[in-house]
């Protein structure tokens, strides 16, 4: 079910009916009701429109909307010339694609579109389709006070799609970096972002999207797992071990 913030506009109540349309979701007026009261009544999990952003509340009781999270502090410390894990792995240049194929909330397909720059181009799957609704307009509204850094995330195009489906449509050597970061099998600390995603996350992750990407990739697939994953070993990443980190990265590189 789909409805408005609690004193809604008329863009907002506009923006609400047609997502409604589109989504094929039943609208109701928000009538100053309480959330809660509504979600009692609601068949399903109930997508909040407001002004500032949109949110997601599930019939489990979890609160979902996009930020950001971690990409904020990590792009300060690339645009300082820090290293960033992520894009040593990659070998990311200016002008590269990049493949995100496990978008979630994009914190690594940010990062990905400032190395890149404008001459490049970022791709995020997302096969939720509410998480892909809700993080791509995040990526286009979410106010960060940085000029690059909001650039970058505007450049980011998502897709609803399956991972599995879409890498079968790529052709041979057709992108620079294809990347996954499935949700970790190991108990980790996540942020209160962070943790409403998992019981969202709708993952098509398995050996024949490792075999498609190695095919589609022109330099290399990138995985990101716990370091106790035996994801690793089991699909041949060769593993770039960092001391004290919760998670590795690993890298095929693909013969060009």
């Amino acid at each position: 079910m789909i409805t408005t913030s609690y004193r809604p506009s008329e863009y907002t109540i506009h923006t609400a009916q047609s997502l409604s349309v589109k989504l094929g979701d039943t609208y109701c007026s928000r009538n100053k009701q309480p959330i809660e009261k509504m979600l009692e009544r609601a068949a399903s999990d109930l997508l909040v429109i407001g002004k500032e952003r949109f949110e997601l509340y599930t019939k489990q009781g979890e609160k979902f909307f996009f930020h950001p999270n971690t990409a904020m502090f990590r792009a300060k410390r690339f645009l300082r010339g820090e290293a960033e894990p992520l894009l040593k792995a990659a070998g990311l240049r200016e002008g590269d694609s990049f493949l995100d194929c496990t978008l979630g909330l994009a914190s690594d397909a940010i990062l990905a579109s400032l190395a890149v720059g404008k001459s490049g181009q970022v791709i995020g799957l997302e096969k939720n389709k509410l998480v892909s609704l809700l993080v791509e307009t995040g990526l286009q509204t979410w106010e960060t006070g940085m000029e690059q850094l909001q650039t970058a995330m505007k450049r980011i195009q998502v897709k609803h799609a399956d991972c599995a489906d879409y890498l079968l449509e790529l052709p041979d050597s057709s992108v620079d970096v294809i990347y996954f970061d499935p949700m970790f099998h190991e108990p980790v600390e996540m942020s209160d972002g962070i943790a409403p995603l998992r019981a969202l996350a709708e993952e098509g992750f398995n050996e024949e999207c490792i075999t498609q990407a190695v095919r589609a990739a022109k330099k290399c697939v990138v995985l990101k797992d716990h370091w106790k994953s035996p994801r690793f070993e089991r699909y041949g990443f060769k593993v770039l071990k960092r001391k004290t980190a919760l998670f590795h990265f690993g890298v095929i590189h693909v013969s060009s």
